[in-house]
């Protein structure tokens, strides 16, 4: 550890709805985010971690870097990631994230997730959806190294680094670190119904609920979302409607899903949500509050009870444009859901 640094590891797994680090108890220090992710394969049974060299501080590491303005942490992951060690990844599980003071006195938070390689056919329309990146500086990264687990505990250089591998290796052995994703979305701020004098079906997004979407783009990409469910009401569709053009995806659009249709038969629409559950796809979900206590009852009859205990429980469950990730894990007895997190839009 460099002298004046003081880390401290935030040890507890990363909650699901609650920011994993907590607020700072350094409420005047300015506050630097940034995101990260430990990726992880599995060679000949050995679960291998990859870390990077950064020759500005020799130390050994996790890829990782700051927020640019206006980018979600999801995002920000992936970016750095693919910048770091020059290939793109798909995010997974959640991680425990760091807290330490730096030497200048602001506090640093990072934000970790685990990660797998991205796989050129099947995460061909998410990487389509990204940014290009720039590929590796030297003179950021100048290794880089696969190692089993313990080898990479014993080659981390700072001891806080450990906490995320210890939750990784935890994750492994319990079955639960290969997931794939269902991003349940409330779609963005539309025109009031006041102020709307045509059909329900056909009310609009607002110029927010737009930079709602657009803001999904991003996120949605770091998740490897490779399907896309919709109600086909207007300011559903047109929620889904960035990922889906820069994705090339073909939506699924279903009436079920709107909020007369689900009145009539919410049977329908659970059964949507077991099947995106159960196809094994990272997929994404638009649908309207109304609707949201079938798709949440449905995740958590499928969840680890300490996730069915912090799924949203009040109305409205969540503000236009947010997004509920929910990670699942196939398990001999169906598909699980052993983590979620809630991703809130930036504010324009």
């Amino acid at each position: 550890m460099r002298s004046g640094q003081t880390r401290r590891a935030v040890t507890a797994t990363a909650s699901p709805l609650v920011d994993a680090l907590g607020a700072t108890s350094l409420s005047h220090a300015p506050v630097i985010e940034s995101a990260g992710a430990l990726v992880w394969r599995v060679r000949g049974e050995r679960l291998q971690v990859q870390l990077v060299h950064r020759p500005r501080y020799d130390d050994w590491s996790w890829p990782k870097g700051k927020l640019e303005p206006g980018e979600s942490l999801q995002a920000a992951a992936a970016r750095e990631v693919a910048e770091e060690t020059g290939k793109p990844v798909v995010l997974g599980l959640p991680l425990p994230g760091l807290q330490y003071l730096t030497p200048e006195g602001r506090v640093k938070r990072v934000h970790y997730w685990a990660a797998r390689r991205a796989r050129p056919q099947p995460d061909a329309r998410p990487l389509a959806a990204r940014h290009p990146v720039a590929p590796p500086s030297r003179a950021e990264v100048d290794k880089q190294a696969w190692l089993d687990v313990d080898e990479a505990a014993r080659r981390l250089t700072r001891d806080a680094d450990q906490g995320p591998l210890d939750a990784l290796v935890e994750a492994h052995g319990a079955g639960r670190l290969e997931t794939h994703v269902v991003v349940v979305v409330r779609h963005g701020k539309a025109v009031a119904r006041g102020d709307w004098h045509g059909s329900e079906q056909g009310r609009p997004l607002t110029p927010l609920g737009h930079g709602q979407a657009a803001a999904a783009v991003p996120v949605l990409s770091a998740f490897g979302v490779d399907l896309a469910v919709s109600s086909r009401w207007e300011r559903c569709a047109t929620t889904i409607d960035p990922y889906v053009r820069a994705a090339g995806l073909r939506p699924e659009y279903s009436d079920n899903l709107g909020e007369a249709q689900h009145e009539r038969s919410p049977a329908r629409v659970a059964a949507t949500v077991r099947e995106l559950l159960e196809s094994g796809r990272s997929s994404v979900l638009c649908t309207h509050r109304p609707v949201l206590p079938t798709v949440l009852d449905v995740l958590g009859q499928h969840s680890r009870r300490t996730v069915a205990n912090v799924l949203p429980q009040r109305d409205p469950f969540l503000e236009p444009g947010e997004m509920l990730v929910a990670h699942a894990a196939a398990t001999a007895k169906g598909p699980r859901v052993v983590a979620v997190e809630k991703v809130t839009p930036p504010v324009f």
